[in-house]
């Protein structure tokens, strides 16, 4: 575990004509998986402005930050993140481009986003808050 603490890290939870904006992270922890655009939180700067930069960086996408969806702890041997997830919504343009660590960027059906090989966590987290369904 990390002498540091837990880091703070931010999601950007985008869902328009029920589609849901998500990425393929390049890099641990969840490399090769889909998630929602996120990371960590910067020094200095507040959780909205870090949300709507890490959409950017990682789709190409300028958004705004809305309400607090949610929340979630990521913790493993080596790292443990908290993640605070908040509703945004994209300004304009629908056509994402992959960037930072996301090496995919695509919108995703509601219905098919619990049939990708998924984060640790997210289908749960997103189905929790309304966002998908999970069919038993």
């Amino acid at each position: 575990m990390s002498a540091t603490g837990p880091r703070l890290a931010v999601g950007a939870v985008v869902v328009a004509d029920d589609e849901l904006l998500m990425v393929r992270r390049g890099h641990d922890p969840g490399s090769g998986e889909w998630s929602i655009p996120g990371g960590h939180v910067e020094p200095g700067e507040t959780m909205a402005e870090a949300v709507v930069r890490e959409l950017a960086e990682e789709t190409g996408l300028h958004g705004v930050c809305g309400p607090f969806l949610g929340w979630a702890e990521l913790i493993e041997d080596d790292h443990h993140v908290v993640v605070l997830d908040f509703q945004v919504v994209v300004l304009a343009g629908r056509e994402p481009t992959a960037g930072g660590d996301a090496t995919e960027a695509a919108w995703v059906p509601v219905w098919d986003v619990p049939e990708l090989r998924l984060t640790d966590g997210l289908a749960e987290f997103l189905a929790e808050h309304g966002v998908i369904e999970i069919l038993t």
